[in-house]
């Protein structure tokens, strides 16, 4: 079935700033259960500045879905801060007379939206827009009124009667898109909002999250496993495992960091690493760079044959960005000119098996390093 499009964004777009709306600080928690302990989150400090969307990406286990609930405190951690638009909610999340409604005020601001839409079946889809808003003592004519706006807002406005039985699963994530901005929420938490949809309504899904939060000023917090969310709407991305964030940054950025865990699972390129006789390099293009001939340049400026093993184009954040990995005759050592003269194309280079650190280190000067071609 065929999703319905968003309503067209309005001419008031975001952007990101350098303000963090949230912010954790050595996040830790721990499952305790008959004797035993379980660390799901390990210190975890994580930045999401105001405006973007920003992906936390992982295998099943890395803590991301505990993650994403300590920062709303659905989850109480262990220890450490999560503060969101300049509130430190683990301080309201006290013991105290008057915590809990502070604590239930500040999450006002926090909309959440989860893998399995969560929608009370007996409610029409209205009706179930509405429940914030009747939660949040908000009079029915009002609460009627903000909840058939949210409904066009997310494409849905035919199906205010509707109940959810009735739905497809990517309209049933609508309606938990636009319940959850009820409250007119600066952030957006997103757990593996499109998990359980197929790839065409993932894409109609991701696309109705990056409109919201170009037209709202929202700032998204997402959770997935899958690395084509982070590259069809991320702004930044962390790789969490083992409770810990191992890497993080824009993506921008991540893709042009030699050695990025991250960018590699984003474009994977494949290929064998070489024989003896053989270097292996991993060329990453985004800007300019991406549309202009270098391999070929290459080829002819220094009359080599030039194997490509693998590459990957795509489109991240309105930029050309991809990866090939090539192979060059000759060891490192023969080809250190070539790899300076990519270099010198703007593009970032990195020897696949990591000759070009060892030979560095063995022969000191003579190398042309990574930062002395850039």
């Amino acid at each position: 079935m065929n999703e319905p499009c968003p309503a067209a964004p309005s001419a008031v777009h975001s952007t990101v700033t350098e303000t963090p709306v949230i912010t954790t600080t050595g996040l830790t928690k721990v499952y305790r259960s008959r004797g035993r302990e379980v660390t799901a989150l390990d210190g975890v400090d994580l930045h999401v500045r105001e405006g973007e969307v920003y992906g936390v990406v992982g295998q099943s286990g890395a803590g991301k879905s505990t993650l994403i609930r300590c920062v709303n405190l659905l989850e109480r951690p262990t220890s450490g801060t999560v503060s969101v638009a300049g509130q430190d909610l683990t301080a309201l999340a006290g013991r105290g007379p008057g915590a809990g409604s502070a604590l239930r005020k500040a999450r006002t601001g926090i909309g959440m939206v989860f893998q399995h839409f969560n929608l009370l079946s007996s409610r029409t889809v209205r009706d179930n827009v509405e429940l914030p808003l009747e939660i949040l003592g908000v009079s029915g004519k009002e609460r009627t009124r903000k909840a058939l706006e949210l409904l066009d807002l997310v494409g849905l406005s035919d199906k205010a009667k509707a109940h959810p039985a009735q739905l497809s699963g990517g309209q049933k994530q609508r309606v938990g898109i636009a319940r959850a901005l009820a409250g007119d929420p600066k952030v957006l938490l997103s757990d593996e909002a499109t998990s359980a949809l197929d790839p065409e309504t993932t894409r109609s899904i991701l696309q109705l999250l990056r409109d919201l939060n170009r037209q709202l000023g929202l700032t998204v917090l997402l959770i997935t496993h899958e690395m084509d969310v982070v590259k069809t709407i991320c702004d930044s991305a962390a790789l969490m495992r083992g409770g810990r964030i191992v890497e993080s940054g824009t993506v921008a950025d991540l893709l042009a960091t030699p050695g990025s865990e991250l960018a590699r699972q984003l474009f994977p390129v494949g290929g064998e690493l070489p024989g003896i006789d053989r270097t292996v390099v991993d060329v990453t293009f985004h800007g300019e760079a991406a549309t202009q001939p270098v391999i070929s340049q290459l080829a002819r400026t220094y009359n080599i044959d030039i194997s490509i093993l693998g590459a990957a184009m795509d489109t991240v954040g309105g930029r050309q960005v991809g990866r090939m990995r090539i192979e060059l005759p000759g060891p490192f050592e023969e080809n250190v000119v070539p790899i300076g003269f990519l270099r010198e194309q703007g593009l970032q280079v990195e020897v696949a098996d990591g000759a070009e650190e060892a030979a560095h280190r063995g022969t000191g000067d003579a190398v042309l390093t990574k930062e002395g071609a850039k």
